[in-house]
């Protein structure tokens, strides 16, 4: 793995986990009880936090940017969504919950140097995500830059995990892996357990037929577990994704990206300690674990 590769693929590990706070902080869910949604589930807030970028987007483009939900469970949702609250109300409702939520995880972790230190780095970076063919990567870049140093750093690592997500979903379809295939075979190299992903609205039969399909393939054995081909795939596709999210870590340069992670340590660590955070990445496909490493 080329140097910059790798630090790719440090900085996923850094940076999907202060994205993600955004899903799980009870701040989040509060503000996103406020506006109307229900929480009793966390899909219709999510799935709302995350599109308001896109605008009122439709149910067929959701499924395309997501790519690894059923497009049942999206239709659910979407364009529901929208009748509860606007995406500019969305979009405001986020910096308020991540204002608190970030207050809240920042305080006595970084000193106000730091933090203004670790915003212009990140947003440096996110200057740098290049958006051609990353629609939520550049809809998120689209949007105006807030003025507090830890909104900064928020919507900077928002940007850089869809642009790093985006680029992923290129890599699936460059190795063939349509949504469902992509979900069984990360669970198949025990990246995270098949249960976690029961949430994204595939059914049993579903799931079957993609596990079969990637039997027939030579990715998974009749047993369910990858196989070695199956395992070089997806360490392929891992490799592939972290060559397509190195461009803003490449201009960033080296030393500063490990400034950045540094200075995002004692973030981070307060997220899972405060236990806003699950063990392991189903936001998005890839084979980090979503932990403070």
């Amino acid at each position: 793995m080329s140097d910059y590769l790798a630090v790719a693929r440090r900085m996923w590990q850094r940076i999907e986990p202060l994205h993600a706070t955004l899903y799980f902080a009870p701040e989040a869910r509060q503000v996103a009880s406020d506006l109307g949604y229900d929480v009793a589930t966390r899909w219709p807030s999510y799935f709302a936090w995350r599109t308001a970028p896109l605008g009122a987007a439709g149910p067929e483009l959701v499924a395309a940017t997501y790519y690894s939900f059923s497009p049942r469970l999206i239709a659910r949702h979407v364009p529901q969504i929208w009748t509860t609250a606007d995406p500019a109300k969305v979009l405001d409702a986020r910096l308020l919950a991540m204002d608190r939520a970030l207050t809240t995880l920042t305080r006595d972790r970084l000193t106000s140097g730091q933090l203004t230190e670790a915003a212009r780095l990140a947003r440096q970076a996110a200057e740098n995500a290049g958006p051609a063919a990353r629609p939520l990567a550049a809809a998120n870049r689209d949007l105006p830059w807030p003025d507090a140093p830890h909104l900064v750093l928020w919507q900077a690592a928002t940007v850089l995990r869809e642009h790093r997500g985006d680029g992923h979903l290129a890599a699936l379809l460059t190795f063939g892996l349509d949504p469902c295939e992509a979900l069984v075979s990360f669970a198949a190299i025990g990246a995270a357990p098949a249960a976690d992903f029961a949430g994204r609205g595939w059914t049993a039969e579903e799931w079957r037929e993609a596990r079969h399909r990637l039997v027939a393939r030579g990715c998974l054995g009749p047993d369910g577990g990858a196989t070695e081909r199956g395992r070089k795939e997806r360490e392929a596709i891992e490799r592939l994704t972290d060559r397509l999210a190195a461009g803003p870590w490449r201009s960033l340069g080296h030393s500063h990206a490990e400034r950045l992670a540094q200075l995002l340590k004692p973030v981070l660590a307060a997220a899972f300690e405060a236990g806003y955070l699950p063990h392991h990445s189903t936001l998005g496909i890839g084979t980090v674990k979503v932990g403070y490493p």
